[in-house]
């Protein structure tokens, strides 16, 4: 396998493993359920939209659907593009952040956020956006609201929890280093996987377990200078989550 890793090439080969596993969105699963092995599939959309759109039209040619959050505001024509080859649309929802820890004006965000995207999708499920720099949680909300007021299934963390493993490619490696907040908790277990040759040598070999995967669109660049400008982008941010890190363990 000589595709550079985190690239869209490499990304297809995922995919090529994929193929014998019955993938699932976040809404069929949620909605469904199952009591054979699954594997629900997720897309975190922080930037790139291109990026998206290729893994999305990748993933359609093997025959495969996901589930795509998109941070606001919604981009109507990758949405649409997207939506169209059959992908779950969801809403990648930061409100706690931008409200700076108020819950109620947090929820007055999330309303108007979520109205605005479906203007341009059906939307039944959302997923918090964990970013790294802030203080919150954003699926603290949730501990004085209910979203189901809000004609949704379910949340992408909190409506999955009862998944054996959870896999995301945060931090640039698929066993949780550099991750601060795309966890689920001490429930799921990680089998330790590093590289993504060791994730696609693991759904070969595994093909009774249920899995979560999350990879976010940003980091599988289809081209060279993509590919690097991810590559430095995700270098600089690990370091400053290991800064902060230190900077919390002394006080």
């Amino acid at each position: 396998m000589k595709q550079k890793d985190y690239s869209l090439d490499m990304y297809e080969e995922i995919c090529k493993a994929l193929k014998v596993h019955n993938v699932v969105t976040v809404e069929q699963y949620i909605s469904k359920g199952t009591n054979n092995p699954i594997i629900i599939l997720r897309h975190d959309v922080d930037r790139e939209h291109m990026n998206a759109l290729a893994m999305a039209e990748l993933e359609h040619s093997y025959g495969i659907n996901s589930t795509y959050y998109f941070r606001y505001p919604p981009n109507s024509k990758i949405i649409y593009a997207i939506n169209k080859l059959g992908h779950e649309i969801g809403y990648h929802y930061e409100v706690l952040d931008k409200a700076k820890g108020d819950y109620e004006k947090a929820l007055n965000i999330f309303e108007q956020e979520l109205a605005d995207f479906r203007k341009y999708s059906s939307v039944k499920t959302i997923c918090m956006h964990g970013n790294p720099l802030t203080n919150w949680d954003g699926r603290d909300l949730w501990k004085y609201h209910d979203y189901k007021k809000f004609d949704l299934l379910g949340e992408a963390y909190l409506s999955c929890t009862d998944i054996p493993i959870y896999l995301t490619d945060t931090g640039r490696n698929w066993k949780g280093q550099n991750n601060v907040k795309d966890k689920f908790g001490t429930e799921n277990r990680n089998p330790g996987l590093k590289k993504t040759a060791e994730l696609i040598d693991y759904l070969n070999k595994n093909l009774q377990e249920s899995l979560y995967i999350n990879c976010h669109p940003e980091r599988w660049s289809p081209g060279f200078w993509a590919w690097h400008r991810a590559l430095v982008r995700d270098n600089f941010y690990n370091f400053c989550k290991r800064v902060l890190r230190n900077l919390n363990n002394k006080i």
